[in-house]
Formats: C-alpha cells, sequence, structure tokens
C-alpha cells in the first residue's frame, strides 16, 4: 500500500540525523515505499476550508551532512495526501496552535499523526496532571506567594516555563538559593503564561527515563543521566544516554495513560519518568527513537508505520 506522506518539521538541511526521529521516521516510510513530501510550518496555508502546503518531494539517505534531496517546489492540496506527519519542534505557541487549527480540515480523511486536535489540548506539561497521582508534587501559576510558599513546603524545586521544550529555561532551585525571586522576575518578563513547579526529584541523577509508546502500547525507552555540572538530561545539554529496562511503576504508569492515549489518536508519545514520578506526556514532536535502536531496542519507527498503514487501510 504505497502512500503519500507530508512531513510538517523543521526544515531538513538543519536536523541532525544520528538522533532525529522526524528523519527515521521518514527514512522508514521511503524504504516502504511511500513517497514524501516536505515542507515547513510557515509554508502551510488554507484558503476556503481548504488545507495546502508548497512542499517538495523529498528522498533521504544515511549520510550526514548529505541526507536529504528536495525536488521543485509545488502546491499540494493536504486532502490529497495519504498521511501528514506533524513534526516540527516547539514552542507550543500560537502558531504550533494556528498549524493544529488548519491541519484539522483535514484530518481524519488525511491521517494526522498525531492528531491536531489532541496535540493542541494536550500539552506536555499540562496533559500530564490528568493523572496526578502518578505526578510529583506540582505547581502551575505565575503568582510569586504561591511559588515561594510551594518552595517552603518542599524545599528543593524546579521551575520551567510551561510550554517550554529540550530543557529551555528549567531551573533547579535549592532550599539555601537567593535566586527565587529574580528567576520569577524573569520569567514574568519572558512569557506571559504561568510557570510549572515541581518538588525536586533526587532521582534525576539517576537518570530521567524517556519511555515511548506506540498507539498506547509500550514501543521501547532509554535513560537519558545528566551530567556533573547541570540540572537537565536532555541530550542536546549534554545529557547521556543508556541502554535501560522497565520497571513495575513504570509499566503501570504505562498501562494507566495508555488507554487515554489512544483514545485521543496520540500515535506517537513520548513520557519522562524520574523515579517513581511520571513528569511530561510529549505529543508535539517527541524524540528518542534512534537512540532506543541503538542499544539493541525495537525499530519504533517500524513499529509506528505499522500503526499508521493500519489505520490508513481502516479508513479506506
Amino acid at each position: 500500500m504505497a502512500l503519500t506522506v507530508a512531513v510538517q518539521m523543521d526544515h531538513v538541511s538543519s536536523i541532525s540525523i544520528k538522533g532525529d526521529s522526524t528523519f527515521a521516521l521518514a527514512l522508514e516510510a521511503e524504504r516502504r515505499g511511500h513517497s514524501l513530501y516536505h515542507y515547513t510550518p510557515d509554508r502551510l496555508s488554507m484558503r476556503d476550508g481548504r488545507a495546502t502546503a508548497r512542499a517538495e518531494p523529498m528522498t533521504l539517505r544515511e549520510e550526514e551532512g548529505n541526507h536529504f534531496t528536495l525536488g521543485p517546489q509545488e502546491k499540494i492540496d493536504l486532502a490529497d495526501t495519504d498521511v501528514v506527519l506533524l513534526r516540527q519542534d516547539p514552542p507550543f505557541d500560537m502558531a504550533y496552535i494556528t498549524s493544529t487549527h488548519i491541519l484539522e480540515r483535514v484530518h481524519p480523511k488525511t491521517l494526522v499523526v498525531n492528531d491536531p486536535a489532541s496535540v493542541r489540548n494536550a500539552p506536555e506539561k499540562i496533559f500530564v496532571t490528568e493523572f496526578p497521582d502518578l505526578m510529583p508534587e506540582t505547581l502551575i501559576t505565575k503568582d510569586p506567594l504561591e511559588v515561594a510558599a510551594f518552595r517552603a513546603e518542599f524545599g528543593e524545586i524546579v521551575m520551567k516555563p510551561l510550554y517550554g521544550n529540550g530543557g529551555a529555561g528549567v531551573f533547579h532551585i535549592t532550599k539555601e538559593d537567593r535566586n527565587l525571586t529574580s528567576f520569577m522576575e524573569t520569567f514574568a518578563l519572558l512569557f506571559r503564561e504561568p510557570f510549572i513547579v515541581q518538588r525536586y526529584l533526587n532521582d534525576v541523577r539517576q537518570g530521567d527515563k524517556r519511555i515511548i509508546l506506540v498507539d498506547g502500547e509500550f514501543a521501547g525507552a532509554i535513560n537519558r543521566v545528566p551530567s556533573e555540572t547541570d540540572a537537565r538530561s536532555n541530550m542536546h545539554v549534554g545529557g547521556r544516554a543508556e541502554a535501560t529496562e522497565l520497571t513495575e511503576r513504570e509499566r503501570e504508569i504505562c498501562a494507566r495513560i495508555g488507554p487515554s492515549l489512544k483514545e485521543r489518536g496520540l500515535l506517537f508519545v513520548g513520557i519522562d519518568v524520574i523515579g517513581d514520578y511520571l513528569t511530561e506526556i510529549n505529543v508535539t514532536s517527541p524524540t528518542g527513537i534512534r537512540e532506543v535502536k541503538r542499544f539493541g531496542g525495537a525499530d519504533i519507527a517500524s513499529l509506528l508505520w505499522d500503526a499508521i498503514e493500519a489505520r490508513v487501510g481502516t479508513g479506506r
């Protein structure tokens, strides 16, 4: 079943293929004989209810620095494609939200992965609050008195932008730290939205586990260990990936959230678990599948395309 697949992503020239999940997904689609179109979010348009994009035919290869070829740009009607991969990186801002509204015009006749309405309604740090018993103590606010009271209650806290990504703007604040007021003043200047504050989990020094689910089922995991000089475990800021296995608690977390992911049409999701606690549910542009495979885990790109092809086949 050859499909036409449009990939809405950051420009393919900007990615590092060694760890890029979008590249892995597109490469697997090409391996299966599907046709690829590439476009960036700024080339997405809607007129008279029709969603279109100025896109280029794309072919890929496993050669760092020479990993793609783009054909001549053409205007395509996304309703004429079979699948749209919604894969640009956050920040999850009004531009991102607008993309989801436009892509809703073609979904589900054209399968958008992940479901654009669910992406819009389930930002990573808010969706997770539907499972409060799985989370560490968490506060979402812009009220400095509430933040100060939260820090007084728990001592060590982590403060981060509510709609941030990739570890940007994440601060570990200790009980003795005198910079909390300055941090809050800075956040208030930079972000109109509230910010999120969580009890600091000492287990983060042993790693922040990225667990990937495909259509609500566990597909693979890696552990991301922060460097000695950073509180963040994100790999692009110095975190180290290592092989891992799921604990019973992590299996319980997957079993609890899996049905909600499936119900919402969230086919490709990455969750973050520190110790016994779920901290984020990543639905916008989850990553980690190349690392899972590199450490001997499942070929998650293949598993996801199995799920996509089954959905498209059922729809037809």
